[in-house]
């Protein structure tokens, strides 16, 4: 029995070493991505408008990167923060920590390098090397054409700097801390495809990161279909908006969507005159994270090409309930 106690008292030491060894090489070691440290991106008018349309109506960068009027419908954005960052994303929509979205003006990219920049939004990692929690979706960005991320680093380089204080330094759960140092991986870039290829559509729904939204995830961690909605939003009067099911299927997702219908659905934003009205929390007003009035300023080809991309999923059955309010109504 002693002899058997011994052994496991090795094995456990071992085991203890080993735990041990695993976390000081994921804390010190990684991610250990290269930066570009020779590249510099051209600033060119084409680039500029490339990047804006990406940042501000695919991507939507700008859309965490800035602050959002939550008394409004759709939460537009509030002019005087924009790119300027501080939208918090915490527990409460189901993000493993608290997070404050950074500044991306010039005031706080002036001292990056373009490689620096590029690092950060295909592998998502910051300038002195500590990952970031997938938020912002670097996964998908990772696969953008480079010439595509050049385009972005261009428009960042042309905002005006506008200053911020320093938000709070992230919070993050044990053990993604240690599992998001794995997560950076090395830029991977795809040719863009011509609109008129058949994978352009799933190029933009990359671009665009709808996946990230519309799967139910817990913690950071997808747990549903792709695409079937269900990612659940909690708002402070106890309202509860999940995303909503966005497969073919004919009753619970967009199956009886035709590509008119589809377009118009983010078109109808697209007016000038269009001002989001009030939201009244206390009388339950329903209210959507969908950042409606970027993504209505996409091109109707671009949108088009992601309902064909969409409507060629298999479709998945699930309807969601989209809005609870407090105490279940």
């Amino acid at each position: 029995m002693k002899k058997l106690l011994k052994i496991l008292g090795v094995l456990l030491l071992l085991l203890i070493v080993a735990a041990v060894g695993a976390v000081t090489y994921i804390t010190k070691a990684l991610p250990d991505i290269e930066t570009p440290a020779e590249l510099k991106v051209e600033v060119t008018p084409d680039r500029i408008e490339r990047g804006r349309y990406l940042a501000n109506s695919v991507c939507v960068c700008m859309d965490c990167h800035s602050q959002r009027d939550w008394d409004r419908f759709a939460a537009p954005l509030k002019p005087e923060t924009f790119g300027v960052g501080g939208e918090k994303f915490d527990r409460t929509m189901q993000f493993p920590g608290e997070f404050y979205s950074k500044n991306l003006t010039p005031f706080a990219l002036g001292s990056w390098s373009d490689g620096e920049i590029y690092r950060a939004i295909t592998s998502g990692v910051s300038k002195d090397g500590h990952p970031f929690f997938p938020i912002m979706p670097y996964p998908n960005y990772n696969k953008l054409a480079t010439e595509d991320v050049y385009s972005l680093i261009a428009y960042l380089r042309s905002l005006e700097p506008v200053a911020s204080d320093p938000y709070p330094a992230s919070e993050i759960d044990f053990p993604v801390n240690l599992i998001m140092r794995t997560i950076p991986a090395p830029a991977q870039p795809m040719e863009r495809p011509t609109p008129d290829a058949p994978e352009y559509g799933a190029y933009m729904v990359n671009a665009a990161a709808c996946i990230e939204c519309h799967t139910h995830t817990e913690k950071g961690k997808k747990i549903g279909e792709p695409f079937a909605g269900g990612f659940a939003f909690n708002f402070p009067n106890g309202a509860v908006l999940r995303s909503p099911n966005i497969t073919p299927h004919p009753t619970d997702g967009i199956g009886a969507w035709d590509k008119a219908t589809f377009i118009a659905r983010f078109k109808q934003y697209a007016d000038s005159s269009y001002v989001p009205p009030a939201i009244d929390w206390n009388a339950g007003d329903f209210q959507t994270v969908m950042p409606w009035l970027m993504y209505s300023t996409m091109s109707e080809e671009d949108l088009g090409a992601i309902y064909d991309y969409l409507r060629a999923l298999d479709p998945v059955a699930g309807k969601v309930e989209k809005w609870t309010l407090p105490g279940g109504s």
